[in-house]
């Protein structure tokens, strides 16, 4: 068999998921984003599963991807694969992988050919289709298989949604981190100061509906346009619209301004051969109507136009991930994106490619909206969004803080823990699987209270889970208690939660020694302790 050797994260993925199935857990989630190999990870899995005696079923909802699978799996592991479509069946084919597409597996007809154990191991490409009814007849019926969904990263709705079928989450890459450790390129993001007003656009199948917002995009076409000849003339761009005959449309209007435009869509007699030419440097641009979420890698892509405007962050990362992938000169990935006017929903920009809370996701697009017409690269202007949202929060903490010393609680409030150690995992966290949003258990609560939290503002086992944990991890590193946290910070000290534990405890002793008040020399506000042998007592 061929050998390839994986990635660092990658080979965590693959041990991370046949940990969590060698534990008991049969369905689990993998999440990476698109351009850091998730076909090779599920190929080097397969593997795995292959070596171990079962038959594994690769799922998908489209050929391309299928062949894309197939493809993969003989290049990474040598193994060849059976295919279970259309006239095709892999019923009595001595091979141990079949891909398969939902399309024809879903019939009840086709399903009652397969025993329901005949697939061991089943693999779900772009696992956020999983919780449709056809993936979900083909899942009911090999039941006792050991399920892995395969997904780039998810907004929260998705996980919950995901949550209803998948048991766990089995690893998690980042886009920032594949950005950062250089598996992708950086991606700057530059907000057009050109308001299209998409207000009055409903609703369909939960997003935006393509008609709606191919009418109110039209008048604002040449306009677009033009502002590409600021930015595009030398870039290879690809620009996603939300109807074959708006994309066609643009594309011819892109040709009056001098662009090498082209156009493909599910109806193109000609579309490898604009995809080769694509790639080939022929064009440099290239429109689309959602043709080219999935499925198509051209990593010279260093420009991308989203002019289909989603609430689905899932399908906003796989647009934008067409362009992501390093190429030879390529500095970075401009992401072109609009000023959209609309009243009743949130749609996905830039910022939720890499936000997982959604205050920072705010922030960051009113900072890109504010400086419109300037480039900004997605980490730096992160990090400014989360300082800002933190003072924001530090802010409203201090109100509450004084509330709290009008009411002389004993305990710690949440917040203001999470706030002080600068915790911005805990104070964002949302529930994502069953178990975690159950309320948290009285157990639970004694604990937190015994550490010196106050708990009845806890709504969740997962929130009371990752509370704990985080207390035990800050013992262990020998960092300040909650109660020493709130006795500085209630004297004016700053973000205690950084500290040291002996720090705090030299500080307290002096403080106690002086009559409990601070002493003349000390300022509170700009105080920062000397660092020392550390320790929880």
């Amino acid at each position: 068999m061929a050998q390839m050797e994986l990635r660092p994260y990658q080979e965590e993925a693959r041990r991370r998921v046949k940990d969590e199935w060698l534990s008991g857990t049969r369905r689990t989630l993998l999440v990476l984003p698109t351009g850091t190999g998730k076909t090779i990870v599920f190929a080097k899995i397969t593997e795995d599963m292959v070596k171990s005696g079962d038959h594994v079923l690769i799922l998908a909802h489209r050929g391309e991807l299928l062949d894309q699978a197939a493809d993969k799996i003989r290049k990474a592991t040598g193994l060849g694969c059976s295919v279970e479509k259309a006239e095709q069946s892999c019923i009595g084919s001595w091979f141990r992988v079949t891909v398969g597409s939902v399309q024809s597996l879903q019939r009840e007809s086709r399903l009652q050919k397969f025993e329901p154990d005949y697939f061991s191991t089943i693999i779900v490409d772009e696992a956020h289709h999983a919780i449709s009814e056809g993936y979900q007849r083909v899942l009911r019926h090999f039941d006792k298989a050991k399920v892995l969904g395969v997904t780039a990263t998810p907004d929260r709705g998705d996980m919950r949604n995901l949550g209803s079928y998948f048991e766990s989450l089995a690893y998690e890459y980042t886009l920032p981190k594949a950005i950062k450790e250089g598996y992708l390129c950086p991606i700057r993001a530059l907000t057009i100061p050109l308001r299209l007003d998409i207000s009055m656009v409903g609703m369909q199948s939960g997003d935006f509906a393509s008609g709606e917002i191919a009418t109110a995009l039209d008048p604002y076409l040449e306009q677009i346009a033009d502002e590409m000849m600021k930015y595009c003339r030398d870039r290879k761009t690809v620009v996603f619209l939300p109807l074959i005959k708006t994309s066609q449309k643009f594309c011819g209007i892109l040709q009056a301004h001098g662009f090498r435009a082209a156009e493909v869509n599910g109806n193109s007699d000609d579309r490898e051969e604009v995809l080769r030419d694509f790639d080939a440097g022929r064009y440099n641009v290239l429109c689309n109507s959602m043709l080219l979420t999935e499925g198509w890698d051209c990593p010279s892509v260093d420009c991308v136009i989203v002019l289909r405007p989603t609430k689905v962050r899932s399908l906003y990362s796989q647009m934008v991930g067409r362009g992501t992938r390093l190429s030879p000169g390529k500095e970075h990935l401009l992401l072109l994106d609009f000023l959209w006017h609309t009243e009743r929903h949130e749609l996905c920009h830039p910022a939720n490619l890499i936000c997982t809370d959604d205050d920072v996701a705010r922030k960051m697009t009113e900072n890109m909206e504010e400086q419109a017409g300037a480039s900004m690269d997605l980490e730096a202007a992160e990090q400014q969004a989360s300082k800002d949202v933190v003072a924001e929060r530090e802010e409203a903490l201090a109100k509450k803080l004084a509330e709290m010393k009008r009411r002389k609680k004993k305990l710690v409030d949440p917040l203001q823990f999470e706030m002080s150690i600068q915790a911005e995992d805990l104070s964002g966290y949302v529930p994502a699987f069953g178990w975690e949003a159950q309320p948290a258990s009285q157990t639970q609560k004694d604990r937190l209270e015994k550490l010196g939290i106050c708990p009845d503002e806890i709504e969740s086992r997962g929130k009371a889970e990752k509370l704990l944990d985080r207390l035990g991890e800050r013992r262990d590193a020998g960092l300040t208690t909650p109660k020493q946290i709130r006795f500085l910070e209630g004297r004016g000290f700053q973000h205690v939660g950084t500290w040291e534990f002996e720090s705090a405890r030299k500080l307290i002793d002096r403080i106690a020694a002086n009559g409990w008040r601070v002493p003349y020399e000390i300022t509170p506000q700009t105080y920062v302790p000397e660092p020392s042998a550390s320790g929880w007592g």
